[in-house]
């Protein structure tokens, strides 16, 4: 074999290693908790990291589903609910909040087993939710549907269980992010195409940002350390980063369609979007804000929310239960790291 020969065997041998050194992988199914029993679609989701909690709002089900993360098992099973839509665990004061869109009231439940407390009234189409911890306060977005139920942000103290005040908003609110840094709070107000920026000393909004490529931005993520918000959008399917500032659009992206639930991952400087017709978009965020794209991974159509675990480098994404029982499916996103 001539030297030529030689070489080019190496190469060949090689390129294997370096297309998997160099390829960008999707994320990994790492296990598949079945929930039995269970139908219908889920909506948002939290997790007691120290308890290793997941809680799972089944909004199908009209049920809130507890699972045990260490044995994969469902531990208990709340009860009771019209329809179910944000879930936060407090864990300073062991304290789970859920919104109830079909009952338009916030139920607050503690101890072991966990037993409802307390009920705040809300209107209809009590939906998302973000606990702001520094200032010990749970934003909740609400109604909407008519006239006799406006749309309305609920700023709720959580230690003292009580609501506080409700800022008036022109649509539906959907999903809520809190900016540490400067004591915001974003809020998407979808059918309007506007993003409402509430101050946090103040607990009024003193901004409103409106979107100029896109509406149906529902769910939305923030890279805090670059000041740059991530909006999902569906009409049309795209994913737009806004300066933090302004407001201003930075880059979008086509994205899947039926955008519901979005994370951002600071380390690896990673989106995830999941959508409605059954896709996980993976990206990229740059620093001044320029999103591309890496991979998109398919789940099942109707898999529209879940739970970003950065700390441990998984992903929960809810799969309805239709012919089938419903599950939590667990993707590793480490292995992107």
């Amino acid at each position: 074999m001539n030297i030529l020969n030689k070489i080019a065997t190496l190469l060949c041998l090689c390129a294997p290693i370096i297309q998997s050194q160099t390829a960008t992988p999707g994320l990994k199914v790492q296990q598949t908790i079945t929930l039995l029993g269970v139908k219908g679609k889920f909506d948002h989701f939290a997790m007691d990291e120290a308890g290793k909690r997941l809680f799972a709002a089944a909004a199908g089900n009209q049920s809130v589903e507890v699972i045990d993360l260490t044995s994969g098992k469902v531990v208990d099973s709340l009860k009771g609910f019209g329809k179910p839509h944000g879930i936060a665990w407090i864990a300073s004061t062991g304290k789970l909040f859920v919104s109830d869109g079909g009952k338009a009231e916030l139920a607050i439940y503690s101890g072991s087993p966990l037993k409802r407390i307390k009920t705040i009234p809300l209107s209809e189409d009590a939906d998302d939710m973000v606990y702001d911890q520094a200032t010990g306060l749970l934003y909740v977005g609400h109604g909407g549907t008519n006239a006799a139920n406006p749309a309305q942000i609920a700023v709720v103290d959580a230690k003292n269980q009580s609501l506080l005040t409700n800022l008036h908003v022109a649509a539906h609110p959907e999903a809520l992010e809190v900016d540490t840094k400067r004591d915001r709070i974003f809020a998407n107000i979808a059918d309007a195409g506007q993003v409402a920026v509430i101050d946090g000393k103040t607990r009024t909004i003193n901004a409103t940002w409106i979107l100029k490529s896109a509406k149906g931005n529902t769910p939305l993520a923030y890279d805090e350390a670059d000041n740059v918000l991530l909006i999902g959008c569906r009409t049309p399917a795209k994913i737009i980063a806004l300066d933090g500032r302004s407001g201003s659009e930075l880059s979008t992206l086509a994205s899947s369609a039926g955008a519901d639930d979005l994370f951002f991952d600071p380390t690896t400087r990673r989106a995830y979007l999941i959508s409605g017709e059954g896709a996980i978009d993976t990206v990229t965020l740059a620093s001044d804000g320029i999103l591309k794209p890496v991979t998109v991974s398919r789940t099942v159509t109707g898999a529209k929310t879940g739970l970003l675990d950065l700390r441990n480098g998984l992903f929960y994404i809810g799969i309805p239960g239709t012919t089938a029982p419903a599950a939590i499916r667990i993707y590793q996103t480490s292995a992107t790291k």
